[in-house]
């Protein structure tokens, strides 16, 4: 294999605030034993919000006449999208049922989560994408009661289309409360909510901390770092759309890796040349985190070959892969690691991440390996079943109870043996070894 580094990254940052996972302990511990007041005080300190901690019924009717009426009409665009995807999802998987041996019958449910909570950033960027992306897609999957939280604006709260798309999509409660108050909120069930069974949705890392210490208590979607991107562009791909395609990713922050692999030493080269210009055209703090990011942490990457490319793809394991070369179907169906793929230049990973219907929540720093993103299926729990009837009873009972013998484990076999003795008295069986 021959790859060669055009541009190579100086290595990820860490996080700024190294104190992060101390900081989270400690505050998580302080609001499940001092409760809601706890809570309001890290609202009132941290988000500078004074006003009431769940949203009333006409905050949310009031923040809906604000919203203009263009902007409704994307978000349910949007949403449409979201919904049609993962009621697809939902389609494709199944309760089952299978007779293994004649008598003994086994199955599958899908029981979906009583209580999800969705966290729905509002810092930086106001993520009403975010909304639309965990709330629907628990809708659709049948979860019970949906909570929502969002940093609130000091002396405003949350920002009105983020209100809309939250109670547009069906979340019954809304919260307005950021970072580790938020997600504990959920999490202890405070404010009247049902304690949430799983946490969902992206956030700084004090969030996706907190989502990591409490996993365990409840599910939660993943384990999220900074979102990343890569983009696969052979010699025929439009430069112009390449660069702005990785700097329109960088600008998510300065911990934000991009990356480019081509067969293309020109395409390379124009492609280095274009982003700069790309990120001038930023606006601020756009800009600065663009900048960070690509001096920091973007690559490119010359290949040999297709396959070559795609190997290196698949050990890098990008959150968002984008094609932009010839053969698609060969692409689509070469690729196994990643979390969402986007295939041709008439896509972009925007639309992914806004409207287009697949979900941005997404795996990152090479989780893809293992995990996919945000579905219908994180909201659903297989369970399985099993029922025994007579015929199949002797042999089960006598297979079960040898095994177990096998293992030392003799309580499980006299469950197997009682069975024996109580349904066919009389005969005999071999029960051991």
């Amino acid at each position: 294999m021959s790859i060669r580094f055009i541009k190579q990254s100086g290595g990820e940052k860490a996080e700024e605030n190294a104190g992060v996972q101390a900081t989270v302990a400690r505050m998580l511990a302080e609001i499940e034993a001092g409760g809601e007041i706890v809570t309001q005080r890290y609202a009132e300190r941290l988000d500078g919000w004074t006003g009431e901690i769940v949203v009333p019924r006409a905050v949310i009717e009031a923040a809906a006449d604000e919203v203009p009426q263009r902007l409704k009409d994307d978000i349910r665009y949007a949403h449409d999208n979201i919904a049609g995807f993962a009621r697809a999802q939902l389609e494709s998987c199944r309760e089952t049922e299978v007779e293994l041996r004649p008598g003994l019958r086994a199955g599958q449910r899908l029981i979906p989560i009583a209580s999800a909570g969705a966290y729905v950033p509002g810092g930086r960027y106001s993520h009403i994408a975010s909304a639309l992306m965990t709330v629907t897609t628990a809708k659709v999957a049948g979860v019970g009661h949906i909570s929502a939280v969002s940093p609130p604006r000091p002396g405003k709260g949350i920002p009105a289309p983020i209100l809309y798309a939250l109670d547009y999509c069906g979340a019954d409660r809304i919260l307005a409360l950021g970072g580790v108050q938020g997600v504990a909120a959920m999490a202890f069930g405070q404010f009247g909510l049902p304690p949430a069974d799983i946490l969902v949705g992206p956030g700084n890392a004090y969030v996706a901390e907190a989502k990591r210490q409490l996993f365990g208590r409840v599910g939660i979607d993943m384990f999220a770092g900074p979102t990343d991107s890569m983009v696969i562009a052979d010699g025929d791909a439009d430069a112009h759309l390449v660069a702005w395609d990785l700097v329109g990713q960088a600008e998510h922050g300065q911990t934000s890796p991009v990356w480019l692999v081509t067969d293309s030493a020109a395409l390379a080269e124009a492609v280095t040349a274009l982003i700069p210009a790309c990120i001038a055209e930023l606006p601020q703090p756009n800009r600065g985190a663009a900048e960070a990011a690509w001096a920091d942490l973007g690559e490119i990457v010359l290949c040999d070959t297709r396959e070559e490319m795609a190997e290196h793809a698949d050990r890098v394991a990008p959150e968002h892969l984008h094609v932009q070369a010839a053969d698609l179907p060969w692409w689509r169906g070469r690729l196994s690691a990643y979390g969402s793929l986007f295939l041709g230049a008439r896509t972009t990973v925007a639309f992914g991440d806004k409207a287009a219907g697949t979900n941005h929540v997404l795996p990152t720093s090479g989780a893809a390996r293992y995990t996919g993103g945000l579905s219908v299926h994180k909201f659903l729990k297989t369970v399985t079943w099993q029922e025994v009837a007579p015929e199949a009873l002797r042999e089960l009972a006598a297979v079960t109870a040898r095994i177990s013998r096998y293992e030392g484990m003799e309580g499980h076999a006299r469950s197997a043996d009682i069975r024996l003795e109580k349904f066919f008295p009389g005969e005999a069986f071999v029960v051991t070894p």
